[in-house]
């Protein structure tokens, strides 16, 4: 009897744990657990059994087991031991095949039990009572399914121990039920030669000994696969801590990295896309990619790249714009990769993230700056031209006014189309401004003074609801400016102002010096600066205002209530000034305007001969060369000369005034328009110093072309001009001189051929 139990409680402990490779194993391996695992509990059965029958004895009767229905019995139970292994193992853990299973392999074992009863050959009959048959089959079942269901679960060591000493009880448990089922009645007859038998005790050795040879197998290969499993345990431990190195080296990469499923789900992401996006791991991993996108990016993700992507395992670089988690909106950059095993299948998706918000704002901002410089280039061309046909129609105005007989309302007439033209010349300047080539003329001016002097104008341009107020240190330095474009531009800004405050409001004007080191918020190179600011208690601006303030032409005021270039004159000013123009506002906070110009300790030094307030007297009459490209300024300057008595020629241009010089060089004064194909007036003019140094040269043009070294050697007249600047140029300019002797004049001549 112990050795009955040892066996059932063996069998069942090696039969567990062979079970238990089943699921874990696959293709043929897979099999010979299942195989082995069935000898071993079938078999363990089948032998407890038999030695189990080495217990029971009646004296005076011998007792034989028929050889096929004792082999036919161990197949069944190695059999029906198997076949439900097998169906467990495919089961997952279900409950209903469990209970199939069970039954199968419990009906199995009780088959096996009394056909092994009936193997019996001896002198009796035997015959069963119900009650006691009902429990073994009972426990038959029960031992079964427990079995079963042990040997699908992981169980450690010690849980397996206890599940084989319960199991190999309840097998026990069943075979003396079925024992105690049975009762032997003696026939009083000697048993006659029949089938073939082995004898009981015999019988019982060599299935113990078979038993316990195939257990010892059994062990032996589980002791073997146990050393496979320690091998294994140690890769895949090895193999977790190769992942985990692979996982930190992943996230702790500076490069915003992620990872994704076959459904375009998040599994893993790097430290840097977190802070990128703004998110912790827990609030992405599991979360599709196109939740972080906008709609339109997730829209071309999904509907474009992700099909593309799965077809040709690659994407190449693509810009999306994602939304971080406080909301904001980055521009970036991804490509993606799908990472497939031998087998073709998706394992992964590798991509990653690329800020270029900044660079698409440089981007932007240069593509601003180059259509502001195009612009620049085009106003500034407009404005030259206009600047001509203002020039020709004031010339002709102030002839005509001259000439008109004395009545009033032909009068008016003309005073009004010159009071136009004045206009006309304004906006030009505005425009030059803009595009950084209006004449400036430089000097040392003082800002407190500059304001001061301009109260009374500001009052009556803002009006009695706008209070201003000016705050100025003591001991201000002067900054180097064009004096009558700062007071435009103050001005200007002070309007600007004015319409920000349409119920009134308070204006604060102050100044304050700054020595701007490097870098700097101005931008601006090195050394000591005044900072002018106008601030206002207005509207204020919203952000994409504040972005096109100063664009030519752009304007927040009615049709018709602004020409859009009041801003961006200050800009140019401050610009070619070497300033800047800085704007801070926010809606409903004001407007702050810093203005920084350049300090000076003293007043610029070679400034240009501009044209002196000289009194306009008929003068004696002189030999006058004019040369501009375009006909009707030609015409115009020529008239107002010749209306002033003076002896004119034309000249096309600087070739054809250098002809005409070196043909006849008895010229008093040159008149010559500075911007002009070829040759430009400043270039003329020192071809003319090079042949007679005491010629004058006068310089007429509404751009600042004049470059630094000549601004000081030839007068400028600015365009458009009145007979009386035009006057006052020639008068500032024309100095009475004894007759040059009629050798120096050839000289002169020659100077003037193409041979110089």
């Amino acid at each position: 009897m112990i050795m009955s139990i040892a066996i059932a409680t063996f069998a069942s402990y090696t039969a567990l744990d062979l079970a238990a490779r089943i699921r874990a194993s696959i293709g043929w391996i897979r099999q010979v657990w299942l195989g082995t695992a069935a000898v071993a509990m079938g078999g363990g059965i089948w032998a407890m059994h038999f030695v189990a029958m080495l217990a029971f004895s009646m004296p005076g009767m011998e007792v034989g087991y028929d050889l096929g229905l004792t082999l036919l019995s161990l197949l069944i139970a190695i059999c029906v031991t198997g076949i439900a292994f097998a169906v467990m193992a495919r089961s997952h853990g279900s409950g209903g095949r469990l209970l199939a299973a069970g039954l199968f392999m419990g009906l199995g074992v009780i088959g096996m039990h009394y056909m092994g009863m009936a193997a019996m050959q001896m002198t009796a009959a035997i015959s069963y009572d119900r009650l006691w048959f009902s429990a073994s089959v009972l426990i038959a079942i029960g031992a079964a399914t427990s079995a079963l269901w042990l040997a699908s679960r992981n169980s450690g060591q010690a849980e397996k121990v206890v599940a084989a000493l319960v199991m190999g009880g309840a097998i026990s448990g069943m075979h003396f039920a079925g024992i105690k089922a049975a009762t032997f009645t003696g026939l009083g007859v000697r048993m006659e030669g029949g089938p073939e038998s082995v004898g009981q005790t015999a019988l019982a050795v060599g299935v113990f000994a078979a038993s316990f040879l195939v257990l010892l197998f059994s062990l032996v290969a589980a002791m073997f696969d146990r050393r496979f499993a320690v091998l294994a345990e140690r890769e895949a431990v090895a193999l977790r801590a190769s992942e985990e190195r692979f996982r930190s080296l992943y996230r702790g990469t500076p490069l915003p990295l992620h990872s994704l499923d076959q459904e375009g789900r998040i599994e893993q992401v790097s430290n840097t896309w977190l802070e990128l996006m703004g998110y912790q791991r827990d609030e992405v991993v599991g979360r599709p990619l196109i939740n972080f996108l906008i709609e339109e990016s997730a829209r071309q993700f999904r509907t474009i790249d992700w099909p593309a992507l799965v077809t040709q395992d690659a994407l190449e670089p693509r810009e999306y714009r994602v939304v971080t988690k406080d909301g904001a909106f980055l521009d970036v950059v991804s490509a993606a990769r799908i990472e497939r095993d031998e087998h073709g299948t998706f394992m992964y998706l590798v991509g990653g993230l690329t800020d270029v918000t900044e660079r698409k704002r440089a981007e932007e901002a240069l593509r601003q700056a180059q259509k502001i410089e195009t612009i620049g280039q085009l106003t500034g061309g407009v404005a030259h031209d206009f600047n001509n046909l203002l020039a020709v129609i004031m010339g002709n105005l102030d002839i005509l006014r001259r000439r008109l007989p004395d009545d009033p309302k032909l009068m008016r007439l003309v005073e009004s189309a010159l009071e136009g033209v004045h206009r006309g010349a304004s906006l030009t300047q505005r425009l030059l401004a803009f595009a950084r080539r209006q004449d400036l003329r430089p000097e040392a001016v003082d800002v407190p003074d500059l304001v001061r002097g301009m109260t009374d104008m500001l009052q009556r341009s803002l009006g009695p609801q706008v209070r201003v107020e000016t705050r100025f240190p003591r001991n201000l330095p002067p900054v180097h400016a064009d004096v009558n474009q700062l007071e435009m531009a103050l001005l200007n800004l002070a309007v600007n102002a004015r319409d920000a405050m349409p119920g009134g409001g308070k204006l604060d004007v102050s100044a304050a010096a700054e020595s701007l080191g490097q870098p700097n918020i101005a931008g601006l190179p090195s050394g000591p600066y005044v900072r002018v600011t106008l601030a206002d208690s207005g509207e204020g601006m919203d952000a994409a205002t504040l972005a096109r303030a100063t664009e030519p032409f752009f304007t927040t005021k009615g049709i018709g209530k602004g020409t859009g270039l009041g801003l961006s004159m200050v800009h140019g000013l401050a610009a070619q000034s070497g300033g800047r123009l800085m704007i801070r506002s926010h809606v409903g906070h004001g407007t702050t305007i810093d203005l920084y110009l350049p300090a000076t300790v003293k007043a610029a030094a070679a400034q240009r001969r501009t044209v002196g307030d000289v009194s306009v007297e008929a003068g004696e009459a002189l030999d006058i060369l004019v040369v501009d490209d375009d006909p009707l300024v030609l015409a115009n300057t020529a008239a107002m000369l010749e209306d002033m008595g003076h002896s004119v020629r034309l000249a096309r241009s600087g070739e054809d005034a250098l002809d005409q010089l070196a043909r006849d060089s008895n010229v008093d004064l040159v008149v010559t328009d500075q911007l002009m194909p070829g040759m430009t007036g400043s270039q003329l003019a020192r071809q003319i110093r090079l042949g007679a140094a005491d010629t004058p040269v006068l310089i007429v043009s509404g751009f600042a072309e004049l470059e630094a070294t000549e601004g000081g050697r030839f007068p400028l007249l600015p365009k458009p001009f009145d007979r009386e600047a035009l006057a006052r140029a020639l008068k500032d300019l024309h100095r009475p001189a004894n007759v040059v002797p009629l050798h120096r004049r050839k000289r002169q001549g020659k100077a003037f051929g193409l041979e110089a």
